[in-house]
């Protein structure tokens, strides 16, 4: 019996469609090499060749039926080989489900990057060469669901972590027919290697001491260990919900939330002096250092009524907010602030802004999960964050 043998790189395959003009010469190609290999798998089957009376024969061909198949460069027709007693499944599908998927994950990559649904959907068009609907988008947009879950319910057992890194945004949702602000909690680390990673991330109510600690307690039940010092600005609910999962875990206080605090009460006009003095405080290269300058500015401005709730607020948050000296000195500007999630934040803003209002929580998980996991994967290859 003769049979067809032939491998298929489906990935090369993908990549020589994505960049191809020639749509009909590819897609020709395609469906000659797909119905060859459904062909020789129904052989394989039967076991027999056409008309052949053998006592090894398995089957009876039966013909065909078409079924069309969306690939990048357009819908194919494909023939798909049948058998009498209807036993006969082509694996072919499953096999090529990273291919058929391009077209999903491209709908998804425009809408990480910040291209609305409407745009996505004339985009599917022009590429499919058929009208899509704005549900269908994001229909096939719930296919990243579960590889989004894989990773944000990762086992975290593989790394010990030096930094923890905290912070909360808010979004905007639809539910129960109002607009309603949500809570988007992201969690970063720098683990054993000192390369950044994002551990976590959720969508929940606004920021309150229960749903940190809930937050936390998924980090450790996935296996989050204790980091040497973990980052975050001054909430009430998330300070106290670190001294409660975290014990034993010194707490530094964002430098730039604690200044920002300070210089939003001082007088605006003629203090330049007093607030370099301020800032210097926090790039000193030694605690002994710190505490001079801190001294030098409450020298400076403490006979003067306006200062007294700066000096109030350095004096109550001096020690949290120089935690970061107990760590080596290069690692001072990196874990002083919460700029490194920050900019985390930023990446999450940008694709957010294009969609404004959420349509529902799952969605918002949806889009922000899609642009951590992307993120992720950069970070992954990135230099030594900590140098």
């Amino acid at each position: 019996m003769t049979q067809i043998h032939f491998t298929l790189n489906f990935e090369e395959m993908t990549k020589e469609l994505l960049n191809c003009n020639l749509n009909n010469v590819i897609k020709g190609q395609l469906i000659t090499i797909m119905n060859a290999y459904m062909e020789a798998e129904r052989d394989k089957l039967v076991n027999a060749n056409i008309k052949e009376k053998t006592d090894e024969r398995q089957a009876v061909r039966n013909g065909y039926y078409e079924r069309q198949l969306t690939v990048p460069v357009g819908t194919i027709d494909l023939k798909i080989p049948r058998t009498r007693d209807g036993e006969f499944s082509t694996e072919l599908f499953e096999k090529y489900s990273r291919m058929d998927q391009t077209l999903v994950l491209m709908m998804i990559e425009s809408v990480v990057n910040g291209v609305s649904t409407r745009k996505v959907t004339k985009l599917v068009e022009s590429i499919a060469g058929k009208q899509v609907s704005k549900s269908f988008v994001s229909n096939m947009l719930k296919k990243l669901d579960p590889e989004i879950k894989r990773w944000s319910e990762r086992p975290l057992t593989k790394n010990t972590y030096k930094y923890l890194f905290v912070d909360a945004m808010y979004i905007k949702v639809r539910e129960n027919h109002k607009i309603v602000s949500k809570a988007v909690y992201i969690a970063q680390a720098i683990n054993h290697q000192d390369k950044r990673e994002l551990v976590g991330f959720s969508v929940s109510e606004k920021e309150s001491h229960i749903a940190w600690q809930e937050f936390f307690a998924d980090l450790r039940a996935r296996g989050f260990s204790n980091p040497n010092l973990i980052i975050s600005d001054a909430h009430k609910g998330l300070k106290s919900a670190i001294k409660e999962e975290f014990l034993d875990v010194p707490w530094q206080r964002c430098t730039v939330h604690f200044l920002r605090n300070m210089i939003d009460v001082m007088p605006k006009k003629n203090t330049e002096q007093e607030r370099l003095i301020l800032k210097s405080i926090f790039r000193a290269p030694t605690i002994q250092h710190a505490k001079e300058l801190r001294d030098e500015f409450i020298s400076l401005v403490e006979d003067n009524p306006k200062f007294q709730k700066v000096i109030d607020i350095l004096d109550e948050g001096f020690h949290d907010a120089t935690q970061f000296f107990k760590f080596p000195e290069r690692h001072h500007k990196h874990i002083r602030t919460t700029n490194s999630i920050e900019n985390t934040n930023l990446q999450i803003r940008r694709r957010e802004s294009v969609i404004r209002i959420f349509p529902n929580q799952d969605s918002a998980f949806r889009l922000i999960g899609a642009v951590l996991l992307d993120l992720s994967e950069t970070l992954d290859i990135n230099k030594t964050f900590l140098k």
